[in-house]
């Protein structure tokens, strides 16, 4: 660790502030095709359970839909310092994970990771859900409320802090989770992100008050 990291890390440590439990990191597909992107996202890992997370979740958003397979299964191998469950498209409509998706972890690891899950096709499909069972007589429509939209997420977990690094923009994360988390964009690219950029975004957290919509 290098002097700066080091305080920085005494900053987090001393701060009045506590460090947010859930984090997510929003990447691309393009950022994970560059040489040594899943190492980083490993360290990364690393250093949001280092740093006071309990939960992370890690959305890769996807444009090029022939990728998916390959992140897919790249991701699965992954070298994470905790039990993670990789999602991916195959896996909403309420359906359970595909078996793949949790031989890294049980259901209730604390790495979460979905590939190709845009906010607004999660949506969609809890609707369609949420449409199938009052078709069914299983679901009153006047008793819906948010609790019964987050269950049929595919990770319900609503975040504290969602980190985006390259460019102002959320890039259709998580848009019923995140309507209340802290939001941190840095102009860092994915492949250049280090220990020091992570717990600038903790900092940052630590130094907001939130207001959860008030």
């Amino acid at each position: 660790m290098g002097l700066y990291d080091a305080y920085l890390t005494v900053r987090h440590r001393l701060h009045d502030g506590e460090p947010p439990e859930h984090v997510a990191i929003v990447i691309t597909e393009r950022d994970l095709l560059v040489d040594g992107a899943f190492d980083t996202l490993a360290e990364a890992l690393g250093w949001a359970l280092e740093y006071g997370a309990e939960r992370v979740t890690v959305s890769v958003s996807v444009l090029d839909e022939s990728v998916v397979p390959t992140l897919t299964r790249e991701l699965r191998r992954l070298d994470a310092p905790a039990p993670f469950v990789v999602r991916g498209p195959e896996d909403t409509e309420g359906s359970a994970p595909s078996p793949d998706a949790t031989e890294s972890g049980a259901a209730d690891a604390p790495i979460r990771i979905t590939v190709g899950l845009g906010g607004k096709a999660e949506f969609a499909a809890a609707v369609r859900e949420l449409a199938s069972d009052v078709d069914a007589g299983a679901l009153d429509p006047a008793s819906i409320d948010a609790d019964d939209v987050s269950d049929r997420l595919v990770f319900p977990e609503e975040p504290d802090l969602v980190i985006k690094t390259g460019a102002e923009r959320l890039s259709d994360f998580a848009i019923w989770q995140s309507v209340y988390a802290e939001l941190y964009f840095t102009d860092v690219n994915w492949r250049d992100f280090r220990r020091r950029d992570y717990l600038r975004a903790v900092l940052d957290f630590q130094d907001r008050q939130r207001r959860f919509g008030r």
